[in-house]
């Protein structure tokens, strides 16, 4: 027992030492983001067909959170939430192909002044030049690969200077279209596919596809590591891994149900986080800037929406927020509706839906695909397929879905009258966040357009 008590305050004491010392000398932060990958098709997150050896591993090395999530379900308000630690309305970047608006401050002018030098290689996706003022933007490589020499070349300059660094390397993978990778390493008759799904050979062959550059991915976040352990780095480095919103298939990406925005979260810190830990504490994407500013002794410059999850990562705390706040627009998107706002809030038991225009049908470019439309035609004789296509353009004013038991929101339980008061505070509390947000609902919505990115030619979007 005595041999025991030992051993643990030990443990204890080089832990705190660990921090400590981390903390006077100034950790690289690097953060690595998948593009529209569902967080239950990675294998530590429960997969069971998918292959993500290299994050398997780096999740046996640091923490996992099972409630880490994001506050809109499309790229780029994603990345301008992430990248500015503030909720999607208050920086007019909610749309989709957005632009923040002038004078928002982001992850550059916070770390700058404490001395880091602040790089993006890969897909960026966030605007105007003037608020992601970069020390270094490398976009992804003819045919979508990360530029491998610019990363190596960034941290071996940074490292020869003796200058911390702030590195975010963004994959454009399993974004669609699914054309990388081995899809023949799967096989289609034996995956298991989510419940919503129309179970068809064209259903199970896009799947494989999916998962093939899912396993592409995975190697690009594998050459990464490798690139911070051969330059000696990784045990100065705060590691971060997001898979961003769900995939493009129906009910998970432009949906605020759990395969739309809740998201795959490991940080790995050597000497400072525990290896092989699990957390279910609720952390948003809009956490991700203040918990990089505690790491790095910095301070904000201005108010900041989100809160650092340090305290998390070190054992200190088990619980972080309360609720989570999501929202969704699809005015000004390609294929999607005139208008048809959603918004959300959800705790670690409830998910609660707004559809502000319920009588609007939902549009989207998968809606407008083949096999959406081929699911349609399937329902014609098959009854399943015909509610499971109906469900997702036509939804109702609320919806409230027992998440703990329900984690693909399968069953909206809004109209039970033992449920009355579960919709009641759910509903105060996400019109209290709206409020504050300056959120007016549908007034709102018909403004998204006035915040979107036009290309040299007048068109929409970056890309």
């Amino acid at each position: 027992m005595i041999r025991r008590s030992f051993y643990t305050v030990a443990a204890a004491g080089l832990s705190i030492f660990s921090l400590s010392a981390q903390k006077n000398h100034k950790p690289n932060l690097v953060l690595f983001m998948a593009d529209d990958c569902s967080h239950y098709d990675i294998g530590c997150y429960g997969s069971v067909d998918s292959k993500t050896p290299h994050i398997d591993d780096f999740a046996s090395e640091g923490m996992r959170f099972t409630k880490a999530y994001q506050a809109a379900p499309m790229s780029s308000p994603t990345r301008h939430n992430l990248l500015t630690g503030l909720w999607p309305v208050k920086t007019g970047a909610y749309p989709n192909h957005t632009m923040a608006k002038e004078g928002t401050l982001s992850v550059v002018q916070h770390l700058k002044p404490a001395g880091y030098k602040v790089a993006l290689i890969g897909k960026s996706h966030v605007a105007p030049s003037a608020v992601f003022d970069w020390d270094l933007y490398v976009d992804t490589m003819k045919g979508g690969d990360l530029d491998y020499d610019a990363i190596d070349k960034f941290i071996s300059e940074c490292r020869s200077e003796g200058t911390p660094f702030c590195l975010f390397v963004m994959s454009r993978q399993p974004h669609t279209p699914w054309n990388k990778g081995n899809p023949n390493q799967f096989d289609s008759e034996k995956i298991k596919l989510p419940p919503f799904y129309v179970d068809i050979p064209e259903t199970r062959e896009k799947f494989c596809d999916y998962l093939a550059e899912i396993n592409y991915m995975d190697a690009e976040f594998g050459r990464l590591l490798k690139i911070l352990d051969e330059k000696k780095v990784k045990n100065s480095s705060a590691v971060v891994f997001l898979s961003e919103q769900g995939n493009s298939l129906p009910f998970a990406k432009w949906t605020l149900y759990e395969p739309g925005v809740k998201s795959a979260c490991i940080v790995r810190w050597p000497g400072v986080i525990q290896s092989n830990t699990t957390s279910d504490a609720i952390v948003e994407y809009v956490d991700i800037l203040p918990t990089f500013l505690e790491m790095g002794g910095a301070k904000a410059k201005g108010n900041l929406d989100g809160e650092s999850f340090l305290s998390v990562l070190t054992n200190k705390k088990t619980v972080h927020k309360q609720y989570t706040f999501s929202i969704h627009t699809t005015r000004g998107i390609f294929s999607g509706s005139k208008y048809y706002g959603i918004r959300a809030v959800a705790d670690k038991k409830y998910r609660y839906i707004v559809n502000l225009t319920p009588e609007m049908t939902f549009q989207n470019t998968e809606t407008e695909g083949k096999l959406f439309n081929r699911w349609k035609e399937v329902g014609e004789n098959d009854p399943f397929a015909a509610m499971i296509t109906h469900r997702y353009q036509h939804r109702p004013a609320i919806e409230l879905y027992d998440i703990e038991n329900d984690k693909y929101c399968m069953n909206n339980i809004a109209d039970l009258p033992e449920n009355a008061s579960v919709v009641k505070r759910m509903d105060q509390v996400l019109k209290q966040w709206m409020k504050s947000c300056g959120d007016e609902g549908q007034p709102t919505e018909m403004k998204a357009t006035e915040h979107q990115f036009r290309n040299s030619r007048g068109q929409i979007g970056e890309e």
